[in-house]
């Protein structure tokens, strides 16, 4: 007798395919952090003063986080592996600019043409993911890899970063990119296929240009904390739902947003990545200004428990596979919630450390798996022809999140008299907003049942925005 194949097994093909699209991935999320560590060099490298400094990483975030919707249903519409191309070729010509800046404008119009390149290519890349792979236990595997790929970029670019900077030059940040873009751009061609554009596409510009407009808006308005912008943000949204109801051809059919593992992942991945990534820019400042730490060590405490969470990504497929994307969802919350309390009451000498890293494991870990699970549930149950849109709003969803979420918390803690209370304010604030989302979305996410009028009515048509599956959120 034959030995079992194993589950969910990859052709040479798919796997090559993961090979490429995984690489992208972890390219993009290397190139969001990879600069952090070296902003002063850069700054002094192009004559950009301490106080516009900022600028360096919301001139890539702006444009990530305003038009990545956009491009997400441009995928589906102009075909996504042209949009991903697309997006790899931009980041190339973005990179090289940056590594050869010499002025404040050419560095900051390198990082909006980086940050254009993330929102073409994030989502299509993840699109193309989740039409390779079906829909189930293969496809929650992949989005679980891409997880851990995800964690893994971030923080080995923090790591890098570092290094680069000390051995070679902070140009070398930016230039990094370009083997690994163009070996992606060699290979995506012969081995993903073209998505089949099944009549003209009909873009909705008017949806485009409102909502593109009014998230650049709304960001920029946290950002500046301005609430000018922000007025007009919301207005620019309005405007945009309003377009949507009333279009032929809508940019997004709002239908989509009654799904409630749409509505709810989305609304899970916005908690998420907005405290996780306060809670570690609060922390990071924190042991350096006053525990002491240098940038170096600084980097180990948060990069070896970021290393050791990528596990977490690629658990996470089975976890949910056995437990469901509902319970793996919340979990992974309440897991990152919980493991950020502690933080908000270290203490101000290193042996602050023996809490401040375990914490910092099991809250990553916790991230991880919560992010897996997010991305599973805002693109389940959607057909193919919109998967460019499902991924264009959880990457958005990201994008805006980690954005927000620094500024927000950031005013919080400034409201103290001393860093230490103001650290305690905002990451008790952070784990109490992620653990109550968590409690939101667990009724958000609980099994529907679809009633009629009675024993004798007739059938209705289902909507597949509106039913509900419970198979794997239960």
């Amino acid at each position: 007798m034959s030995a079992p194949a194993r589950p969910h097994a990859f052709t040479r093909r798919q796997s090559l395919v993961l090979l490429v699209l995984l690489g992208a991935g972890f390219l993009l999320a290397l190139d969001f952090s990879i600069l952090n560590v070296a902003l002063p060099e850069i700054g002094a490298g192009v004559g950009l003063s301490n106080a516009d400094l900022p600028w360096i990483a919301a001139a890539y975030a702006l444009p990530a986080a305003g038009f990545t919707l956009l491009f997400g249903r441009l995928a589906d519409l102009l075909g996504r592996r042209r949009v991903f191309l697309g997006g790899m070729v931009l980041l190339i010509c973005a990179s090289a600019l940056g590594g050869l800046a010499t002025t404040p404008e050419v560095l900051l119009t390198a990082r909006v043409l980086q940050g254009l390149a993330a929102a073409m290519s994030t989502p299509a890349a993840l699109s193309l993911l989740t039409t390779e792979f079906d829909e189930g236990a293969a496809r929650d595997r992949v989005l679980g890899f891409n997880g851990a790929i995800l964690s893994g970029g971030f923080t080995v670019g923090a790591l890098v970063g570092g290094a680069l900077v000390s051995l070679i030059s902070w140009r070398a940040a930016f230039l990094i990119n370009l083997p690994v873009a163009l070996a992606i751009l060699v290979l995506t061609p012969g081995l993903v296929a073209a998505s089949r554009v099944p009549h003209r596409p009909v873009l909705d510009v008017p949806g485009a240009l409102t909502v593109t407009g009014g998230l650049l808006a709304g960001v920029y308005a946290i950002i500046e904390q301005d609430w000018r912008w922000g007025l007009a943000g919301i207005l620019l949204l309005a405007a945009f739902v309003v377009v949507e109801l009333r279009a032929t051809a809508p940019l997004v059919p709002l239908r989509i947003l009654r799904r409630p593992t749409v509505r709810w992942g989305n609304g899970a991945g916005l908690v998420l990545f907005s405290m996780e990534t306060a809670a570690i820019f609060l922390m990071t400042i924190y042991v350096q200004q006053s525990i002491g730490l240098s940038p170096v060590i600084t980097g180990l405490v948060f990069g070896i428990p970021g290393l050791a969470a990528v596990s977490a990504g690629i658990l996470a497929g089975r976890f949910l596979g056995a437990f469901g994307t509902r319970r793996g969802l919340v979990t992974g919350m309440v897991v990152q919630g919980v493991a950020t309390l502690p933080l908000a009451f270290v203490g101000t000498d290193r042996t602050a450390l023996l809490l401040i890293v375990p914490a910092l494991l099991v809250g990553f870990f916790g991230h991880v798996t919560a992010i897996v699970a997010y991305t599973v549930a805002g693109t389940s149950g959607l057909p193919d022809d919109q998967q460019g849109l499902a991924t264009g709003l959880t990457s958005m969803t990201q994008q805006v999140a980690i954005t927000v979420g620094i500024p927000i918390l950031g005013s919080l803690a400034a409201t103290q008299a001393t860093s230490q209370s103001g650290l305690r304010l905002a990451l008790v604030i952070d784990a109490a907003v992620v653990v109550v989302g968590a409690g939101l979305v667990w009724h958000g996410l609980r099994p529907r049942t679809l009633t009629t009028n009675g024993p004798s009515a007739p059938a209705q048509p289902a909507d597949p925005y509106v039913h509900v599956s419970t198979e794997g959120l239960s």
